[in-house]
């Protein structure tokens, strides 16, 4: 995919002036850079382009207090799948939660579930603001290669080390 002559403001702020990006249509791209530097904008920019065969992973949670971690799955497949919920709950290693409420998961577990959602939605392309935020090392690194299983495009943001020499394509802003 090729994003060309992108060029955000907010009020007086340039974000990206006539920039050009090349987004791969498989494999891990990295959107890398400084907090700030716009790599979550560059990531709404490729959603809005192609939102109908990508799942959005937002940089908040967006849990809701009164679903449970199971519901949460269910709620935005397209015909609800208990076997593929449990699945998806394995993949982001929350097996054993299903009954609970997002009250009682930790900030990391409440960012697998929002992992979780994504996933569960059809895609072809997942774009993840900050996936592995309040993820234990470990266990992050067992969940991206779970996610490169998958075999679909992924672009993401995010700091940690191991991102950068696991991407196919890095894009620094």
């Amino acid at each position: 995919m090729e994003v060309r002559d992108l060029c955000v403001r907010y009020g007086e702020k340039v974000v990206f002036d006539h920039r050009d990006f090349h987004i791969p249509d498989r494999g891990l791209t990295l959107l890398a850079g400084p907090s700030g530097v716009g790599k979550t904008t560059l990531l709404k920019a490729i959603f809005a382009r192609c939102a109908g065969d990508s799942a959005l992973l937002f940089q908040e949670d967006r849990l809701l207090p009164w679903r449970t971690v199971e519901q949460h799955l269910l709620d935005v497949m397209p015909r609800p799948d208990r076997a593929k919920a449990a699945a998806l709950l394995e993949l982001v290693e929350l097996t054993g939660e299903e009954g609970s409420y997002p009250a009682q998961l930790s900030g990391g577990m409440a960012r697998r579930l929002a992992l979780g959602r994504c996933l569960a939605l059809p895609s072809a392309r997942l774009l993840l603001d900050e996936p592995f935020a309040g993820v234990d090392p470990a266990r992050q690194m067992r969940i991206l290669e779970r996610l490169l299983a998958l075999g679909k495009g992924i672009v993401l943001t995010g700091h940690q080390p191991f991102l950068e020499e696991r991407a196919d394509h890095v894009i620094w802003l």
